[in-house]
């Protein structure tokens, strides 16, 4: 096995063009799930590229660097409609993950209770994936494409997250639910990003969920039924909640995840409405 740290983005292609290597960034992921066994096959660690760092702002949006970490979204001047991101930031493991952890590294783990991924979603992220060859540009809703599963082709890396300016008027917000309140697996998980008009009205929503499907989904049948509702009006039927699949396990059944889902939707709006 052999250990490689490089300092720039060209190094780091060039070495994954060159044979097949696990890519670490944080390594909160990495080394849980690896045990008691050793490692086999070569490392190939990105904490040292200073390109794949931070979160900026550009023409076109703001683009968050790949191994940007919890801690520093949670930290982050950023507008109010990335409010349900930097909630969830704060729910990512401990103290010690978040400062360890990256942005990248939570979407490549590909979990369905990936505590970023939702507001993410409600915030209409694209993943930048780059190679020696290029670069390409996915939805990050096309990106994910199972449990433990992405789009990732060989010799790419997650270079960047691109987020398109939301609405200055918009407001996001997080809800999770687990059985205690720190370092927790998700139960069900929900994030909004709400406009309201000046009656008061909804006239932007995105609603994601986690934890209930193989890929925390947008709901876009309840996005569309929001529109010009009051957020202290919001009702979640059934039928919304029809794109979801939640398991029965240890932490809950599935009809147990969607009420919970139901109710975790309106208190999410409630917030990011300003109710």
């Amino acid at each position: 096995m052999a250990y490689h740290a490089p300092a720039s983005l060209k190094e780091a292609l060039d070495r994954l063009a060159e044979r097949d290597m696990r890519v670490v960034a944080g390594g909160t992921d990495v080394y849980p799930a690896q045990g008691a066994a050793p490692f086999g096959g070569d490392i190939l660690d990105l904490t040292r590229i200073a390109a794949l760092q931070g979160i900026s702002r550009a023409a076109e949006g703001w683009r968050i660097g790949a191994t940007t970490t919890w801690t520093q979204i949670a930290r982050a001047d950023l507008p109010p409609a990335f409010d349900g991101l930097r909630a969830a930031a704060r729910e990512v493991g401990s103290i010690q993950i978040q400062n360890a952890g990256t942005v990248a590294g939570n979407l490549c783990n590909a979990s369905p209770a990936a505590d970023g991924v939702p507001p993410l979603l409600t915030l209409e992220a694209r993943v930048e994936l780059t190679s020696t060859t290029g670069q390409r540009v996915l939805p990050l809703a096309e990106f994910l494409t199972g449990v433990r599963r992405t789009a990732l082709q060989p010799g790419e890396l997650v270079s960047a997250l691109l987020l398109p300016d939301p609405p200055a008027h918009a407001r996001g917000a997080f809800v999770k639910l687990g059985a205690r309140r720190y370092l927790v697996i998700s139960i069900a998980m929900v994030a909004v990003v709400i406009g309201c008009d000046a009656q008061g009205r909804i006239d932007h929503a995105c609603v994601a969920v986690g934890a209930c499907s193989p890929v925390a989904q947008r709901l876009s049948a309840l996005e569309r039924d929001l529109i010009g509702q009051r957020p202290e009006q919001v009702a979640v039927t059934l039928d919304h909640l029809a794109p979801l699949s939640p398991i029965d396990d240890v932490r809950g059944s599935s009809g147990y995840r969607l009420d919970a889902v139901a109710e975790q939707i309106a208190r999410a709006i409630r917030t990011a409405g300003g109710q």
